[in-house]
């Protein structure tokens, strides 16, 4: 399908031009500066058209209207005007409740929908948004969380004038896929008339809480901790502050610890369940040696041929395993069973190691004793 997104150089616009690529679409552009022809022209080629263009700080107040207010009566005008019934969606905002400029042009251009949908009968889409983040949003202008973001990640201080106060956020992800799904919906006719709606997950933080969270992704690389990345607020945070990194930060050193064995290199760590390292061996090296009381890991070989062996430490029952970087196998070490690892190819021989708990000398739970 052929959409016309407005505003598609903007920061949702990006992510959303770029989303319905991804999906197979063609995208038309209505930007800045253009000429209303080509509106028409976009118009008339569409099958369904995003309107995301709007002013949000300007130099002078009385732009809100000229953009936020007018440009929405202009394009439903010129929707009207072609004689189509194509589905139309609003990116509005929470503002729009408010009573202040900002708020007021905004729900200016939601009459403006309103009364397109009574005249024509056609289908469209009112979104209120919160505040938006996510990659691509321009720092230092009118997003709290692209800005402490940007600073913290190209170390640069920000500003919290109260870390108690509250922000409703909304990941551009959760927009992008919201606004295409219920695009489609209305292009099949699933849903008509004029709709209300709210994108999904809303996110409430406090500014203090936030930048806390956000200095914690940089404390990461030092610590080897990693923060809960995996889901909800946090993974879309630590995305976003990714995001802002600059080139030279791509890449960064771990601790390294060697000696006539081979090297341990620690990679990551989580604060509840365990922790990423890999060992090497030099050929005819064995590695370890030890038992655990309740301590669990988890070994893959992924270069060269290694022979583990058991011990119960009661019955002194004894068992190996032989595996190589050519099959890859885990081999999980079991509580009260000494353990070691030795290299028996020829080459050096790479392992990975998963544990179920962060390394603590003070309680190590790790005896040596020969297998």
């Amino acid at each position: 399908m052929r959409f016309l997104v407005t505003g598609a150089n903007g920061f949702i616009g990006r992510n959303l031009t770029l989303h319905l690529q991804e999906m197979g679409h063609e995208v038309l552009h209505f930007l800045r500066g253009d000429l209303e022809s080509r509106l028409q022209e976009a118009v008339n080629e569409a099958d369904g058209i995003f309107h995301l263009a709007g002013e949000n700080r300007p130099v002078d107040p009385r732009a809100f209207e000229g953009v936020n207010a007018e440009l929405t009566k202009k394009v439903c005008g010129v929707i009207a005007a072609s004689g189509k019934r194509v589905p139309f969606l609003l990116a509005s905002s929470t503002q729009a409740a408010l009573d202040n400029p900002y708020g007021q042009s905004k729900r200016a251009a939601e009459v403006a929908v309103e009364g397109f949908v009574e005249k024509s009968g056609g289908a469209a889409a009112i979104c209120r948004l919160p505040g938006v983040f996510g990659k691509w949003c321009r720092p230092n202008y009118n997003s709290v969380v692209a800005t402490f973001c940007y600073n913290l990640a190209n170390d640069l201080p920000i500003q919290i004038n109260d870390p108690k106060a509250a922000v409703n956020l909304v990941y551009v992800d959760d927009v992008v896929r919201f606004f295409s799904t219920t695009m489609l919906d209305m292009c099949s006719g699933i849903r008509s008339g004029l709709l209300q709606l709210a994108a999904s997950p809303v996110y409430s933080i406090s500014l203090g809480d936030l930048a806390e969270q956000i200095r914690a992704f940089q404390n990461c690389r030092t610590t080897l901790v990693t923060e809960l990345v995996g889901t909800g607020l946090t993974r879309s945070l630590y995305a976003t502050y990714v995001s802002y990194l600059p080139k030279n930060k791509f890449v960064y050193d771990v601790p390294a610890y060697g000696d006539e064995r081979g090297m341990f290199v620690e990679m990551l760590k989580t604060s509840d369940s365990g922790q990423f390292s890999f060992f090497t061996a030099h050929p005819g090296v064995t590695r370890g040696g030890h038992y655990h009381h309740t301590k669990t890991e988890k070994f893959l070989v992924i270069k060269g041929m290694a022979r583990f062996g058991f011990r119960h430490m009661l019955t002194n029952e004894t068992y190996e395993v032989i595996t190589d970087g050519t099959k890859p196998q885990i081999v999980e070490t079991v509580p009260g069973w000494t353990h070691d690892v030795t290299n028996i190819g020829d080459e050096e021989m790479i392992v990975m190691l998963w544990a179920n708990e962060v390394f603590d000398r003070q309680k190590p739970d790790t005896y040596a004793c020969k297998v």
